[in-house]
C-alpha cells in the first residue's frame, strides 16, 4: 500500500487543529485531542498521523471489492 500524501495542518490561533486533504476539510480537533495530536505529530510521520486520525488511511480496494457482483444487493 502507498505511503498516506495530500496531507496539511495548520494550528489556529485559538488552539484548535484543521487537517486537510488535498484542500478539503477532513478534520477540526480541539482541546486536549488537538494536543494529542500535535505531539504525535512531532514525534512520527505526519503524513501517517493525520491519515490515521482523520480515518482517511483505507485506501487500495474498496471500490472494486465494492463493485464485485457478490457484494451487489
Amino acid at each position: 500500500m502507498p505511503a498516506p500524501s495530500g496531507f496539511t495542518y495548520r494550528q489556529r490561533g485559538d488552539g484548535s487543529v484543521v487537517i486537510t486533504h488535498h484542500g478539503r476539510a477532513a478534520a477540526t480537533l480541539r482541546g486536549a485531542r488537538a494536543a494529542r495530536f500535535l505531539a504525535e505529530a512531532e514525534a512520527g510521520d505526519p503524513q501517517e498521523v493525520m491519515a490515521r486520525w482523520t480515518g482517511n488511511y483505507r485506501r487500495g480496494n474498496e471500490r472494486t471489492a465494492r463493485d464485485h457482483p457478490r457484494n451487489r444487493s
